[in-house]
């Protein structure tokens, strides 16, 4: 198993904030002989709808010196874990989690954005001083 982020605690904080359940941590799935730990897996119900949602959610705090190594090597984390997904458990919709810091400095590059929207990359922004979720990008 990996090892947890640096930023785990706080966006799992964040979650529960935002009135999310964490069901898994991490999320295990075994796929065709491969084994993938999502680093989240959370659940909530939706009152108007009547439904549950579920969520899973890899987290980045882009630390390492190169932050187009490190979305390399989320990208390549996020594609597996969502063919992992699609397989086991498709209800569940796939997040990437970064800081704010980084979605705006980075995120906001117009190649980063192309390859975001091209992958179907979906986001979940957070605060890591405040412990909260500042925006869902789907």
């Amino acid at each position: 198993m990996a090892a947890k982020d640096a930023t785990h605690s706080i966006v799992k904080h964040a979650l529960e904030k935002d009135d999310w359940i964490i069901t898994h941590d991490p999320y295990y799935l075994k796929v065709g002989g491969v084994e993938f730990y999502i680093d989240l897996g959370a659940e909530t119900i939706i009152a108007a709808q009547r439904h549950d949602s579920y969520i899973a959610v890899e987290i980045k705090s882009f630390l390492g010196a190169s932050s187009v190594s490190e979305f390399h090597t989320a990208l390549g984390q996020f594609i597996n874990y969502r063919f992992a997904l699609e397989e086991k458990d498709p209800e569940r919709v796939l997040y990437l989690a970064v800081p704010s810091n980084i979605y705006n400095e980075f995120f906001s590059l117009k190649f980063i954005q192309k390859v975001v929207r091209q992958s179907d990359l979906k986001l979940i922004i957070y605060q890591e001083q405040k412990e909260i979720i500042t925006q869902w990008i789907n």
